[in-house]
């Protein structure tokens, strides 16, 4: 404001007027100079006109013992935005959702040269609240959304708000009773607030403060109540991670899927063998082993794959196999399944097992080698015809897959969370989110 001092001049100090009240001659402590448009006596509990020289009463409401006092007392100063305040005024509001009454509380503060500003409260969530420096642009779909200085507020709730409680001055003439539609636009850690009364329509905005922030601006002792549940305009404490750790996720996966490919170059991934057998029915339920034609493994040691697959339906193959070093004698023994069961039943088609098999030998020396088989099946099966197909130095899938994994799982999780504190916050909106698991 034009004529406010320069800040090494430091906070005006508010001069306190003194009157009394007309209704119970309790003293009364006037704070905000001529700006107090009502005063709330706190003996009483008369409110007074603080325009008129005799402090009209205007209304006299009744106080419920045990009715929550202000958190913050009246006449408290403290820091807001590095400016110096003063709490002249506590009111407690509420809204009814589906039977429920929900309760806040809301502080005028007050500065000689700033003017107002406001703190509200909401089950251990705080606002630093002000008057909108300009009207915000409604468009057609003004109820879904609104422009504020080039920033858009999605609509959060519309209630009808209730004045259930009064102490101190207001700029305002407030009574208790007072209704007035809000409704409320969020975007965290902001929102945008829309007050109708009567005719008269406010517009104010506010940023989400924690309550130890509001116990240090204010120098309050103790600690403030505890945070319940997620606020309409809390800022999420990992949302603002999750694109940095999506794209570490992104660079650190496209290095992996290139040292992959490199890696996968290096790799003869040579098939040594590819032989088709046929497995026929015969009285006893194995055949005996046979060995395939010889091939050799070239180069350095290196993985052997054994692709096995098998025309099984509602049946199984069991192989023996034995990878045999022809010069050295050395095998390596290894037994396979196959098998395949479907069907339908009352929820519909089913599956499982699978017609394909892998198996890996690792560190297999070069040399010649050959393949011993030995099937085995139900003694009444029908003829299964299988195939066998051998490759050597294979690159393997598992070490990447494990690392993509480990980079996986830290941005999963995160985004999870992210997800459920959205979901958390929106469900306390008039646009609650669809269940993920329906009942």
């Amino acid at each position: 404001m034009s004529g406010a001092p320069p800040p090494s001049a430091g906070a005006p100090q508010a001069r306190v007027r003194a009157l009394n009240c007309p209704s119970c001659g309790a003293a009364l402590e006037v704070r905000s100079f001529d700006t107090a448009v009502t005063i709330v006596c706190a003996s009483c509990h008369s409110i007074l006109d603080a325009k008129d020289p005799n402090l009209k009463i205007l209304q006299q409401f009744k106080v419920i013992t045990g009715e929550d006092p202000p958190l913050i007392p009246l006449g408290t100063r403290g820091k807001i935005r590095g400016t110096e305040y003063e709490v002249t005024g506590f009111e407690r509001r509420s809204i009814k959702v589906e039977g429920v009454t929900y309760d806040w509380h809301e502080y005028v503060l007050f500065n000689p040269f700033k003017g107002f500003r406001y703190l509200t409260e909401y089950a251990g969530h705080w606002n630093d609240i002000s008057v909108c420096k300009e009207t915000p642009i409604t468009g057609e779909d003004s109820y879904m959304s609104v422009n504020y200085m080039g920033e858009m507020f999605k609509h959060f709730q519309t209630a009808n708000a209730k004045t259930s409680y009064v102490l101190g001055e207001f700029p305002w003439q407030v009574r208790v009773g007072d209704l007035a539609n809000v409704t409320d636009y969020v975007k965290p850690p902001r929102v945008l607030s829309r007050e109708k009364s009567d005719d008269e329509v406010t517009w104010s905005v506010g940023e989400y403060m924690t309550g130890r922030e509001v116990w240090s601006a204010f120098d309050l002792g103790g600690s403030p109540p505890e945070a319940e549940g997620v606020y309409e305009n809390q800022p999420s404490p990992v949302s603002e991670n999750v694109a940095s750790v999506a794209a570490l996720f992104l660079m650190f996966a496209v290095a992996l899927g290139v040292l992959f490919f490199i890696m996968a170059g290096l790799h003869g991934n040579h098939t040594v063998l590819v032989n088709d057998y046929e497995f026929v029915e015969q009285s006893a339920p194995y055949e005996p082993s046979f060995v395939t034609r010889e091939f050799d493994l070239d180069g350095r040691s290196s993985n052997v794959e054994i692709d096995t697959s098998a025309s099984v339906t509602n049946e199984w193959i069991y192989l023996n196999y034995a990878l045999i070093d022809q010069d050295t004698g050395r095998a390596w023994d290894l037994g396979r399944e196959v098998s395949f069961y479907s069907g339908y039943d009352s929820d519909g088609y089913w599956s499982e097992g699978s017609r394909n098999d892998v198996a890996v030998v690792p560190s297999v020396p070069a040399g010649h080698y050959y393949l011993r088989i030995e099937p085995e099946s139900d003694a009444t099966h029908p003829p299964i015809q299988y195939s066998v197909t051998v490759k050597r130095d294979v690159p393997g899938l598992m070490f990447y897959g494990l690392g993509l994994l480990a980079l996986l799982l830290p941005a999963v999780g995160m985004g999870w969370r992210a997800m459920s504190f959205e979901r958390e916050r929106w469900s306390e909106s008039d646009h609650p989110p669809t269940p993920i698991f329906d009942s």
